[in-house]
């Protein structure tokens, strides 16, 4: 999946102000996925479409979001190839106490996103 790696400030807007909504879901669940042994890599895939990639983990029409999150790991992303390079990526992988990594899905576009957590 090579596409522009662009993310316009709009959609980048819209992906934060939604991100706020579930922010700390996410944060629990990636630091429950971190201490349980599952991945030291969470990554939590979104669309406002059903996606193939990983399992649903917050439904938009329950949470009222534009978006579906999803949670997968970097194995199942290099068994599908979505990502080449395994070292690669854990060198751009940023601390999952601080940020989530979201992959971003939404129709031609889909990359990774690093995005802060809010600071309570």
């Amino acid at each position: 999946m090579q596409n522009d790696p662009e993310l316009s400030p709009q959609k980048m807007g819209d992906i934060s102000q939604d991100f706020l909504k579930v922010a700390d879901l996410l944060k629990e669940s990636a630091y429950q996925i971190k201490t349980r042994g599952f991945s030291d890599f969470p990554i939590f895939p979104i669309s406002k479409e059903d996606s193939p990639i990983g399992q649903l983990l917050y439904d938009r029409t329950n949470l009222k979001t534009d978006w579906n999150y999803y949670v997968t790991y970097l194995d199942e992303l290099l068994q599908r190839k979505i990502i080449d390079k395994s070292d690669e990526f854990q060198k751009t992988y940023k601390d999952p106490d601080e940020f989530c990594c979201l992959f971003v899905i939404d129709g031609e576009f889909t990359n990774f996103v690093f995005i802060p957590y809010p600071i309570d």
